[in-house]
């Protein structure tokens, strides 16, 4: 398997303060709704393209700062030896120097099983001012095999966590 879906509702909610700066008592669960409703998965935008272009769930405003977005997006992956890995659109990375604060985003096939549900959220910064239009590509995922080194040591720990939760003792 390795397909695009959703988070829970709950999860998005739940992500979506903890990133933005509204309180639940600015935006009414009729409002999260509706956002979550028309999140667009991940797509090609041709036939031949690498990457899966990443929907911005809302209107995004940046001013030379950054922002993380939840994108209300996970990425399930049953082989092992694939990587999702995230970059901004190269239109505005162009137009408005956007970046991603991670610089590329890795997202590992057992990302999926972390206990915020895989979600994929990206933290963009800009040196231009840009407005990002909801349902606009903002960033794009490509999907690559890795191998391993032969004499690696087996590894059994398994992840629980999300961001930085590989390092975590």
């Amino acid at each position: 398997m390795n397909k695009f879906e959703k988070v829970p509702f709950d999860q998005f909610v739940k992500d979506f303060f903890n990133t933005q700066s509204f309180t639940p008592d600015e935006v009414s669960e009729d409002t999260l709704l509706e956002i979550y409703n028309n999140i667009k998965l991940p797509q090609r935008a041709t036939k031949i393209s690498a990457g899966y272009d990443f929907y911005s769930p809302f209107d995004l405003a940046l001013d030379n700062e950054y922002l993380t977005i939840p994108t209300g997006i996970r990425w399930v992956c049953d082989n092992p030896n694939y990587v999702l890995l995230l970059l901004p659109r190269s239109g505005l990375g162009f137009k408005y120097g956007m970046q991603l604060r991670n610089t590329v985003g890795v997202i590992d096939a057992d990302y999926a099983n972390a206990a915020n549900y895989g979600h994929i959220m990206a933290k963009i910064a800009t040196e231009e001012n840009c407005t990002i239009e909801n349902g606009k590509g903002f960033m794009q995922g490509i999907i690559v095999p890795f191998a391993a080194i032969d004499d690696e040591a087996t590894i059994t720990r398994e992840r629980t966590g999300g961001f930085g939760s590989t390092t975590e003792a």
